[in-house]
Parts: C-alpha cells; sequence; structure tokens
C-alpha cells in the first residue's frame, strides 16, 4: 500500500504540463528510470469524460513518441485553419458535382450507366515486345483488326504445346539440376 501511495504521489508531484489542446485536454511528461535508463513518460489528463477521439492527430504523435516536441499553440492552429480550408474546398466540389450531374440529366446525356469498362487489350497486346513466334502471330492479327475464331486458335495451341506440360517417368532416371519447364 506504502508503495503505490509513493508511486500516485511521485506521479503528481514529479509531472511537467507540455500542452492543452482546444478541448481543454492537457498533455504531461515525466521522466522515469525503468531499468537503470532514464526514459520520459507522456500521457494525457482528459478534460470532463475520458474520449481518446477528441485527442487531435499532433498530440497522439506526440503521445507515441512519434514527435520529439509537443505541438505548440501557433502550429495548431495553423493546422485547423489548413483543415477548414479543406472542408470548403471539399464543399464547393460537391456543389459543382451537384450541378455538373443536373446540367448533363437535363440535356439527356448519360455519362455513366454505373458499370466500369474492360481493359482495352488491343493496346495492351501492341506493347507486348516481339521475341518469339506466338507474338509475331498475335501481333499480325491485331494488327489486321481481326479475331481468329476459336476453333482456329484452338488447333494452333494444340499444335504449339506438347502433350502435357508435366514431367513424365518413373524417377528412376531423374538427375537433379536436369529438368527444364517446357517452353
Amino acid at each position: 500500500m506504502r508503495r503505490v501511495l509513493g508511486k500516485i504521489s511521485g506521479l503528481l508531484s514529479n509531472r511537467n504540463m507540455v500542452g492543452v489542446d482546444k478541448t481543454g485536454n492537457k498533455y504531461f511528461t515525466k521522466m522515469e528510470e525503468v531499468d537503470g535508463i532514464m526514459k520520459e513518460k507522456r500521457w494525457v489528463v482528459f478534460k470532463g469524460e475520458e474520449d481518446p477521439t477528441s485527442i487531435p492527430v499532433e498530440w497522439i504523435c506526440w503521445l507515441n513518441g512519434q514527435r520529439k516536441k509537443a505541438p505548440t499553440p501557433e502550429e495548431m492552429m495553423e493546422l485547423e485553419a489548413r483543415r477548414e480550408r479543406v472542408r470548403q474546398n471539399v464543399a464547393l466540389l460537391k456543389k459543382e458535382e451537384e450541378e455538373r450531374r443536373a446540367k448533363e440529366g437535363s440535356t439527356g446525356k448519360r455519362v455513366s450507366t454505373g458499370k466500369v469498362a474492360g481493359p482495352d487489350l488491343k493496346s495492351f497486346i501492341r506493347q507486348i515486345p516481339v521475341g518469339s513466334e506466338g507474338s509475331e502471330v498475335e501481333e499480325s492479327s491485331v494488327a489486321r483488326g481481326s479475331l481468329r475464331s476459336t476453333q482456329e486458335n484452338k488447333t494452333e495451341k494444340e499444335k504449339v504445346e506438347p502433350e502435357s506440360s508435366e514431367p513424365t517417368g518413373s524417377g528412376a532416371t531423374f538427375r537433379p539440376g536436369t529438368w527444364q519447364p517446357p517452353t
């Protein structure tokens, strides 16, 4: 019991108030010896109800040790002004977007059906470098602008690919480092 009272009195007497945020939460620090090493302990005393969501991000960073120095009142005012400008810009953009949609709705244009279009595969295939026989065939078909029928594609695949891509055998003739995947 004596030990607990000593810790509480040490906590209250040895602390330094570092700052106060706009909601009235007070932030403290204290040097404490842990395993023979002096470490700084940081904490907050809430004003009223303990609500961790009321702590500004800058103070959270300071509490977690991500900042060496506590945020100054000037810094907090600048950041709050910046956040307010961002809120105003978001409101302005939303208003412009609603006006644009209303204008498009009255002219009868439909820009988006809610469905996302697939990728443009032809432009993607053109980007593939020519390096093997198969890519030359694909490039020539794209250049003509027509696609082969599925039956032609099947017969071409049968000619190019071996019957099985898996190695066959009993394992008696296996030599480490000699197997190569099919090309």
